[in-house]
């Protein structure tokens, strides 16, 4: 006598929880993948103590001329002026060996912010980091 069962066992398998989980991977690293590397300048201030793990290479001082309202800029304290169109090409030979390329940037608290932004371009656009200089409290 052969003992039939009731009850077989299918074979097939439900693919929704599987899509699920997909579904919200996804989603998890469409989201984290935008905020790892977001379009921003790399800056690294420093707090009022001048406690920074990176240490300048290179400083770049924005001085501002109030009486005839011009700018110049020195780099690394020189008392001549560098013309801002050659400034580029003088901070990436400056850096062209550095092991970590990271330059300081010092300017008057009467220097407005593009003048500041320019020099962090130069920054970007040859991949070197910047330190926002501040005087401490």
């Amino acid at each position: 006598m052969a003992i039939k069962r009731r009850t077989k066992a299918e074979a097939a398998f439900s693919m929704s929880s599987m899509t699920d989980i997909v579904f919200l991977l996804l989603i998890f690293f469409l989201v984290t993948s935008t905020l790892v590397n977001p379009n921003a300048l790399k800056l690294l201030l420093p707090k009022s103590s001048n406690q920074v793990s990176a240490k300048p290479t290179l400083s770049v001082s924005i001085k501002h001329h109030t009486d005839s309202n011009t700018f110049s800029y020195h780099v690394n304290g020189d008392e001549n002026p560098v013309p801002f169109s050659s400034l580029e090409a003088i901070i990436a030979d400056e850096l062209k060996d550095a092991e970590d390329p990271t330059f300081s940037i010092y300017a008057d608290r009467t220097v407005p912010i593009e003048k500041v932004v320019d020099l962090m371009n130069i920054a970007k656009r040859n991949k070197f980091k910047v330190i926002l200089a501040t005087s401490p409290e």
